[in-house]
Parts: structure tokens; C-alpha cells; sequence
């Protein structure tokens, strides 16, 4: 039967390292699954595996978008689908490797039938924030969806927006929409594990120190680049990403340095909090590792003894 591999995780926890190691080691082709790798010119603050390292262990799925394109996980799941044929094709492993916990829910389990995003409609939800404020925007939504408010923070802006988008459009609350879902299943074996550290503190020490790390090799001018061209903005889901957010409004002059690492930092380890809370709650039985050795030793384990 053919099989796959999913390698989640929260970010920061080396699950790229350890795709690269596994590529050395065994049969697999590596698929990123990450919602801003897809995008061209946003290398530093997504920690993109270099171009030599995508030479020498190249990836699907990544670099195939402008950040002015929009990439839903409906195209992620017509992409990844794909470039896992491709594989099984040529008698090899499929290994998704990311964060995007959405997207691999949807690969695995389908897609809830949310509509499609609406500019229009978009654009005056922006507008309205603008003039009343994020924290009106989740009353609102507290109002029309309660359930869905609870489980957003004020903070999580993007996520807000789309839960009113969705219920303007739909009339309906988000888990009424999921309970929609369709029944798609990956025809395949599939082999999940996750990267799930036993100690947050150091997760954090990790978070704080890459960020330093990705400003020392660039990343506001990589966002000055991309701020540069004219025919982006911060309603974008590609510059509301966390980092990028952070230095646009650094470079719009409506936070300071300091200020803006410490927002950056913040909203990292929030992301972080928010992809471990889908792995405990993940509908099957995940493989888990609180390093990253221990997950390549796991994975090596099951794939020399999987049938």
C-alpha cells in the first residue's frame, strides 16, 4: 500500500532539519506544508530553508506564489494531492513537513464547505476595523458567533475577520459550518508524527533567540522589499504573517524597535501555543517526540518496520 509521512509540529522545533536528515536516509520526497513558505521574496521571516539546502534537498510547495496571489488550503490539498502522485509514481515517500495545521487537517480529513474569501466584503470589514477598532470587530463577532469569539483573541485580527466573513456570508456560526465536512480520506498509509517540546520555557528561549537571528540576516529590509513595491498592504493575509505584521508597522513608523520585537516575539510564541493546542486535540493518533532527534529516530523505527 503506499504510504506517507507527516512531520508537525510547532514552530521552531527543527521539523525542517529533521526532513532534510530523513531525505539523506530514506526514499522521500519533502513537501513543505507551510502557508507562507508558498510565497516568492518572504525567505528570512517564514526561516525558509536556504537555497542551497533546497538544492540539495529540494522542496514542493515552496516559492510558488506572489504575496499578492491568495493560496487557500483547498489549493494546498489540489497541490499537495499532486505532488504526492508524483511520488507514489516514482516508488517513493511523500513527507509533508510544516506547521499549517489547517492544511494538513484539511489533506487529511477534508475541507468544511467555508466559502471562498470576498474581497468586497473584505475590504469593508478592514475599513470598519479601522474606524471602530480590532477590539469592536470581536464583539461584533462575539455577537454573531460566541463560540467562535471565545476561542479567537482580540489579537488574532486575520482569523477574526475571516469568522465574520464567514458568518455575514453564510449566516451561520463556524462549527455549524464544519460540521459540513466533506468525508475525503487519504487513500493511503499514512505515518503522523509531531515534534511536541515537554518544556514551553525553552521553546520560548528558542522562539526569541531565531527572531534576533532572522533581523542579524535581514529580514527588514527583506520586508522594506516587499513594502517597496506598492501593490502590497497589511490587509494581505501575506504581510499580516507573524514577523512580517510586526516590522511593516516598524516600517509605517507606528511601532518602535523595541516595541516591534517584542510584538513579534509575542505573536510567535502565540502561533506556537495555538499549533500545539491542534495537536492534542488532532482526531487521530499522532506519533509524538519532545525533540527533534527523538522524532527522526521514531520515524526511522516505523518506516524500516512498516509493510
Amino acid at each position: 500500500m503506499q504510504q506517507a509521512i507527516f512531520l508537525m509540529g510547532p514552530t521552531a522545533v527543527g521539523k525542517t532539519a529533521v526532513a532534510m536528515q530523513l531525505a539523506e536516509l530514506l526514499p522521500v520526497d519533502l513537501i513543505s506544508v507551510d502557508s507562507a513558505m508558498v510565497y516568492r521574496g518572504m525567505d528570512i521571516g517564514t526561516n525558509k530553508p536556504t537555497k542551497q539546502e533546497l538544492t540539495r534537498y529540494p522542496h514542493k510547495l515552496i516559492d510558488i506564489c506572489d504575496p499578492r496571489q491568495p493560496y487557500s488550503a483547498a489549493q494546498f490539498c489540489t497541490d499537495a494531492t499532486l505532488a504526492m502522485q508524483e511520488s507514489w509514481a516514482q516508488q517513493r515517500i511523500p513527507l509533508l513537513v510544516g506547521g499549517t495545521m489547517l492544511y494538513f487537517k484539511a489533506l487529511q480529513f477534508g475541507l468544511s464547505a467555508l466559502p471562498s474569501a470576498d474581497a468586497v466584503l473584505r475590504a469593508q470589514l478592514s475599513l470598519e476595523a479601522q474606524n471602530c477598532g480590532w477590539l469592536a470587530m470581536h464583539a461584533k463577532l462575539a455577537q454573531l458567533d460566541p463560540h467562535a469569539a471565545q476561542r479567537l483573541n482580540v489579537n488574532d485580527t486575520q482569523r477574526v475577520q475571516r469568522a465574520l466573513e464567514i458568518n455575514i456570508l453564510t449566516k451561520k456560526t463556524l462549527q455549524e459550518n464544519y460540521q459540513q465536512q466533506s468525508h475525503h480520506q487519504l487513500s493511503c498509509k499514512l505515518h503522523a508524527f509531531a515534534i511536541m517540546p515537554s518544556a514551553r520555557d525553552e521553546l520560548n528561549k528558542i522562539i526569541a533567540a531565531r527572531f534576533e537571528q532572522m533581523l542579524a540576516a535581514g529580514l527588514i529590509a527583506e520586508v522594506a522589499a516587499l513594502y517597496a513595491r506598492g501593490d502590497l498592504s497589511i490587509d494581505l493575509p501575506t504581510i499580516r504573517s507573524v514577523g512580517y505584521r510586526q516590522v511593516w508597522y516598524y516600517l509605517e513608523q507606528q511601532l518602535d524597535y523595541v516595541t516591534m520585537c517584542e510584538q513579534a516575539i509575542t505573536a510567535t510564541r502565540q502561533l506556537a501555543k495555538r499549533q500545539c493546542t491542534w495537536l492534542r486535540n488532532w482526531p487521530v493518533e499522532i506519533k509524538f517526540a519532545a525533540t527533534a532527534p527523538e522524532a527522526l529516530d521514531r520515524i526511522i523505527n516505523t518506516m524500516l518496520h512498516s509493510e
